[in-house]
């Protein structure tokens, strides 16, 4: 299934990253090649982490990525290591730096400890430049023979003038084969403005309602395959680990997971593009995904929905679209005030879907409600109006962490000592 990504810094520039992903169908020899890079890699990165790990916590010292570089040259001079000099370079000098990278996310507390690489999961090669070219539409990565066939389904685009700065070749838990060309092009032309704006509210029973009283269902793709990925789960667990047939009940899994996954990402991505040419400014709401996702009883759903993805996919189409996303401050009470009169309930249940405001009188159904305070929010955050509980920690198309307001809801008073 071809995938188009793009990346870009949420201001107008020049140049933006995007990324063709398409399915590759390497031969026995190019496999062979393949598998046994993914493998240096991935001893590189673990066995790396092993020693950045122990710097860390013994001796208290930060390890350069001219250290592990220099680690590495000494690794390939030795007789149980010799063997990564029989792949490229490239790929594992890119693990280096991405081992790198995962550090100093880290220690500026935007990303969690990196972790150790499993042989079961997902596994990846990078190559820049000096790894693998590209002559008369074919592409020929370093160490193998021949080229390697790809998919290309995207006929706008020229295959034999494309001048990627990276080439990640991936072979996914299935089974499937993909190649991603990374390519800087230069920013398109922004869409016509609209006029319009909207504020989105993001749920479970409605994936989200906007201010214009529409209401997009939640698809609930995973609840749709659940029995039958119940079902090759359970026929995993019966075989005996390390066996060729547990190893064949995993990819059915893995099968079961990417058509999961795939309609899902399908989803989100129309259900975004349509959003970006609707209006001209969106609103959402700060959630805290991954603190929500804790309770027991709806972590399947809300991993399920994806809010996260969408709202990434939502911020790199508007930078692109040159539209306005404004994300306003999780702790804003917009399910509970009016957007009528601005009255606060002092208490609102989850399940209560619909209410009436006791001081204007009006009815209110609860999703459409929250929407339209949340569109107020943006409103107020962007004409610099102050005061308004809902727009403290208000990021506009920006990449920067977000500090968390005082919760703006009334405390029950307390008896003086």
């Amino acid at each position: 299934m071809p995938e188009l990504y793009s990346w870009s810094p949420l201001c107008k520039v020049s140049n933006v990253r995007t990324a063709y992903r398409c399915r590759a169908y390497p031969t026995p020899d190019q496999v062979a090649v393949f598998n046994r890079t993914f493998g240096c890699v991935r001893l590189v990165w673990n066995k790396t982490l092993v020693e950045r790990h122990a710097a860390f916590l013994q001796r208290g010292e930060r390890t350069s990525y001219k250290q592990t570089d220099a680690a590495l040259t000494a690794w390939k001079k030795t007789e149980d290591l010799a063997f990564l000099s029989e792949v490229s370079s490239v790929p594992l000098q890119q693990t280096l730096r991405h081992q790198h990278t995962a550090y100093a996310n880290f220690f500026a507390k935007r990303a969690r400890y990196p972790r150790f690489k499993s042989r079961t999961g997902k596994q990846s090669a990078h190559y820049t430049r000096s790894g693998f070219r590209i002559k008369d539409g074919l592409l020929h990565v370093a160490k193998t023979d021949g080229s390697l066939t790809v998919a290309w389904s995207w006929p706008d685009v020229d295959l034999t003038v494309l001048d990627p700065t990276m080439v990640v070749i991936s072979r996914e838990a299935d089974g499937r084969w993909y190649v991603t060309f990374a390519v800087d092009v230069d920013q398109p032309d922004p869409l016509p403005a609209t006029g319009h704006e909207i504020g989105i509210d993001l749920g479970l029973t409605d994936f989200a309602v906007t201010s214009d009283a529409d209401r997009i269902a939640n698809p609930r793709h995973l609840a749709r395959k659940a029995r039958n990925l119940a079902r090759y789960q359970r026929r995993m667990a019966r075989k005996q680990r390390g066996s060729a047939n547990r190893r064949k009940a995993r990819t059915k899994v893995a099968v079961a997971h990417r058509k999961v996954r795939n309609a899902r990402r399908d989803f989100l991505h129309k259900t975004s593009t349509a959003l970006i040419a609707q209006a001209d400014t969106i609103v959402l709401e700060d959630l805290a995904v991954a603190n929500m996702a804790r309770n027991r009883s709806l972590a399947k759903a809300i991993s399920d929905v994806g809010w996260a993805e969408f709202r990434d996919m939502l911020e790199y189409k508007a930078a692109r679209a040159g539209r306005h996303l404004i994300v306003i401050d999780r702790w804003c009470p917009s399910s509970k005030t009016c957007s009528h009169c601005g009255h606060l309930l002092p208490r609102l249940d989850l399940g209560t879907r619909h209410w009436t405001c006791p001081a204007c009188r009006t009815r209110h159904d609860r999703d459409i409600n929250a929407a339209k305070n949340i569109l107020a929010a943006g409103r107020a955050v962007a004409g610099d109006t102050s005061g308004d509980a809902c727009g403290a920690d208000v990021r506009q198309q920006g990449s920067s962490l977000l500090r968390s307001a005082v919760k703006q809801e009334p405390r029950a008073a307390r008896r003086p000592a």
